[in-house]
């Protein structure tokens, strides 16, 4: 079965918490959050649908069958978070409450691929060693996070720029990098600092990426590349397999 990594999952298992009569209700800034973090999490699925739809009508895009079933699973997968976003919403909002949510990890080869197929292979960089790909990651949550980040270097990045994803085993955990041949600005480096997001929505994905890799111990980096670009980095505990 498929993990459910809707609104409920998101911020380290951000979920509604139910409201006792001797307690007090969300408070406005809780509300606007949640609204925020909707509105940013309801861009993202409906982004990676049209770009997966996009490259499927491109007739000059030579895809492989490894291709088309990364996008396919990837589709899938952007769907059911839809609707679970639209089912999160609809059933009102609550305080938010920072409980992690326990997912199946699944190995991290097949959540790169899908993250891969959004991006045109003529400006795709992918590179993984075996046993990086054979690291068990918790299946939303992992999936979240790449597919923001690669959209991210996407929408940002330069137009015709190259986009990477590299992951492999090193001394502190398990390292994904993504990485575009955009610069490192002031914006980018308060967006890694900020504590809580600011009003509207820039920053927002990234504070919620954040949020997502914490949920499992890890954290968010982001380095300069030479001679130009940048890579941010999740870098992940390595999780043992339950036998």
């Amino acid at each position: 079965m498929r993990a459910r990594h809707g609104l409920q999952g998101l911020l380290r298992g951000l979920r509604r918490t139910e409201v006792g009569p001797g307690d007090q209700g969300p408070s406005q800034a809780d509300s606007e959050l949640l609204l925020r973090v909707l509105c940013h999490e309801f861009r993202t699925p409906v982004s990676t649908l049209t770009s997966l739809t996009r490259a499927l009508a491109d007739e000059r895009r030579e895809l492989t069958g490894a291709d088309r079933r990364a996008i396919t699973e990837l589709a899938r997968d952007q769907a059911v978070h839809l609707q679970s976003l639209l089912r999160d919403a609809a059933a009102g909002t609550g305080a938010l409450a920072l409980t992690a949510q326990p997912e199946p990890a699944v190995p991290l080869a097949g959540i790169l691929r899908e993250a891969a197929a959004l991006v045109p292979a003529d400006r795709r960089r992918a590179r993984a060693t075996r046993r990086a790909c054979a690291c068990p990651v918790p299946a939303g949550r992992t999936r979240q996070v790449l597919v923001n980040l690669v959209e991210n270097a996407l929408r940002h990045g330069p137009a015709e720029g190259q986009i990477g994803l590299h992951a492999a085993l090193r001394r502190p955990g398990l390292s994904i990098l993504v990485t575009d041949e955009g610069r490192v600005d002031d914006a980018l480096l308060a967006a890694m600092r900020r504590p809580a997001p600011v009003a509207g929505m820039s920053g927002l994905g990234l504070w919620i990426v954040r949020q997502l890799v914490a949920a499992d111990g890890g954290v968010l980096r982001v380095h300069r590349l030479r001679p130009r670009g940048v890579a941010l980095e999740v870098l992940l505990p390595v999780v043992r397999p339950v036998r």
